[in-house]
């Protein structure tokens, strides 16, 4: 019963552009390896939005993949209040600027299995960061 209702209903990963290995030096002392895998729609009991999928690596070797998710509201408030959408690059570079933060705020690689979830005050910084507008 708790599966069903903590279950997110995900479709098929679309594809990515030729995934390259990239390196991330994080503030919490790791050299994190990540690819990016795609990303998907997602919905659950209480969210639903887009995901970027990452596999990552804190010690060379293969490591567990970690989403990113992007919710819907959190996103749309931000395009009504700016009178635009995010293009689909603009969702890519928030969900990878989300992943780092990650990195740099979680102790180390056993903490990155748990999903990355953009919050709104995440995504003022990272905008901002980004020099979106």
């Amino acid at each position: 019963m708790f599966r069903r209702f903590f279950s997110l209903n995900r479709g098929p990963l679309q594809a990515a552009p030729s995934s390259r290995l990239k390196h991330y030096a994080s503030q919490s002392g790791y050299q994190y390896e990540y690819w990016y895998e795609g990303h998907r729609s997602y919905r659950s009991r209480t969210d639903s939005g887009t995901e970027f999928v990452f596999r990552i690596s804190g010690d060379r070797k293969s490591g567990p993949t970690v989403a990113v998710a992007l919710p819907i509201h959190v996103l749309g408030t931000w395009e009504q209040n700016h009178g635009r959408e995010f293009s689909v690059a603009e969702r890519y570079a928030i969900a990878k600027m989300a992943l780092f933060q990650a990195f740099d705020e979680r102790a180390g690689p056993a903490e990155m299995v748990e999903a990355v979830h953009v919050r709104a005050l995440d995504l003022d910084a990272i905008v901002g960061r980004l020099n979106i507008e």
